[in-house]
């Protein structure tokens, strides 16, 4: 079956940066276009960034356009989310996920932006 597993978070000062991980399984991962989103304390999913099955179509929200950068090795079956310049308004769980809808995704990993 699909299994997502993220890796790479942690607890970072503003300004700092993070390399997130997601580890796929269990599917064709390079005939799936993948998906970050992330869930805030308190807060519903926000969608993050999504990159197309190739790696050549990449798209970010607002709130991190210039700051994250979305990739992926197919030949891994890993995509990645490296993170700069972390605002405390980056705090939440990380979670990838398969495709474009956010159903199916892995146990997330947790980012924590604080002084």
């Amino acid at each position: 079956q699909v299994q997502l597993v993220e890796s790479g978070g942690g607890l970072v000062q503003p300004g700092g940066s993070l390399r997130l991980s997601c580890a796929a399984s269990g599917f064709t991962f390079s005939s799936y276009p993948m998906t970050w989103v992330r869930q805030a304390p308190g807060k519903g999913l926000e969608w993050v960034s999504r990159i197309s099955s190739g790696g050549g179509i990449l798209s970010y929200a607002d709130s991190v356009k210039g700051r994250f950068t979305i990739s992926r090795d197919n030949a891994k079956n890993t995509l990645y989310l490296q993170m700069n310049s972390l605002k405390p308004e980056d705090t939440a769980v990380y979670y990838c996920a398969q495709g474009t809808a956010w159903s199916t995704r892995g146990q997330g990993t947790q980012v924590t932006v604080s002084s």
